[in-house]
């Protein structure tokens, strides 16, 4: 055997390790919520749950998915006219491969390859829209997150609040790099080139912290034009950022809320209730579980228990908010992904950039 392919089988036992060590840690993180809950007693309460209360929650829900796709609807819509089918598909897909398949095909890097698929975007232009994706999302998100941080903190438990910080920051910096590098690519790659090596020293997840920076998207210059463009569209940022706001905060908190209040429980004051969650779920974009499985979670029940909620009641609603928000749409999107043969779009992709 050549010292490559050693090396290639080493690579792959250690990402087989690393996937292994990401698992198990999700379900210690789903225990230690499970832990907590009086399931029989739940159970009888879930059951005599009001029916407004039921149809309240899957109308939250409804209403959700709509803003969700209102997301990459105002994207590929700033390229060209898209259907609600077609960015519906986008999302869902995107959705589902990052919560369920923890593989190299998820996150930024299989965007791009679904808005080529779903639509009739050009390389340049399936980048640059999938990369303003991820830096709208994470600059608002790390100034939500951030807006919660500066509320609650002296509340939080030392180590929630580190583990908080350190998420935030990502999100901030992420944020700012992608959307820096849409419009400025040589400030960007100086700039990220410094975070790598300060990542780097971070004890423990240093390494894996520098490869989410490193894995951030990288544009062209047609990429770069056409995402000024787009970011320079108040129709295609306002509407992402409305979208956002209800996919992330609005919906969210009322959901929380109404599942709160009908088993008994409060939060005060309510109307922060969704910041508070942007907050706590914040930990997802650590490299810790795929997709944030288990350890949002354990994060949320966490800081809704140090926020006053009755810890028999934050780990349901944190639970059920987590289904009916994300692995409901993630589950979803395995029904447009079973028709899509990812190897043949990374074959393509790597054809296209020859």
């Amino acid at each position: 055997m050549s010292d490559g392919e050693g090396d290639l089988d080493g690579g792959s036992w250690r990402r087989r390790g690393l996937s292994l060590v990401q698992w198990t840690l999700a379900v210690g993180a789903f225990w230690y919520v499970a832990n907590g809950v009086d399931w029989s007693t739940t159970r009888a309460e879930l059951v005599t749950l009001d029916a407004a209360v039921i149809a309240g929650v899957l109308a939250i829900t409804a209403a959700e998915f709509g803003s969700r796709f209102a997301m990459w609807y105002a994207l590929l819509n700033g390229l060209a006219p898209t259907g609600l089918r077609t960015t519906a598909s986008v999302d869902l897909v995107i959705k589902f491969v990052n919560h369920v398949v923890p593989s190299k095909a998820s996150g930024h890097s299989v965007a791009p390859l679904v808005v080529r698929h779903y639509t009739e975007a050009d390389w340049a232009e399936a980048v640059s829209v999938s990369g303003l994706n991820t830096g709208l999302y994470a600059a608002l998100y790390g100034l939500v997150a951030l807006a919660g941080l500066g509320l609650f903190a002296p509340r939080l438990g030392d180590g929630w609040l580190l583990v908080i910080l350190l998420s935030t920051g990502v999100y901030l910096v992420a944020g700012a790099l992608v959307l820096l590098a849409g419009r400025r690519m040589d400030a960007a790659g100086r700039l990220a080139s410094h975070l790598g090596g300060l990542l780097r020293r971070v004890p423990r997840v240093g390494a894996r912290l520098a490869g989410v920076a490193g894995a951030l998207p990288s544009f062209t210059a047609d990429s770069a034009g056409v995402f000024r463009r787009l970011s320079a569209t108040p129709s295609v940022v306002g509407t992402y950022a409305l979208g956002w706001a209800g996919t992330l905060l609005v919906f969210p908190g009322l959901r929380v809320w109404l599942l709160l209040t009908a088993l008994g429980g409060e939060f005060s004051p309510a109307a922060l209730l969704p910041v508070v969650l942007v907050t706590a779920y914040s930990v997802t974009v650590l490299p810790l579980t795929p997709g944030g499985v288990g350890v949002a979670e354990a994060s949320a029940t966490a800081v809704l228990v140090a926020l006053g909620v009755a810890p028999e009641l934050a780990p349901i609603v944190v639970l059920l908010d987590r289904t009916f928000g994300v692995y409901l749409p993630a589950v979803l999107g395995w029904l447009p992904a079973a028709s899509l043969d990812f190897g043949d779009l990374f074959a393509r992709s790597d054809g296209d950039s020859e």
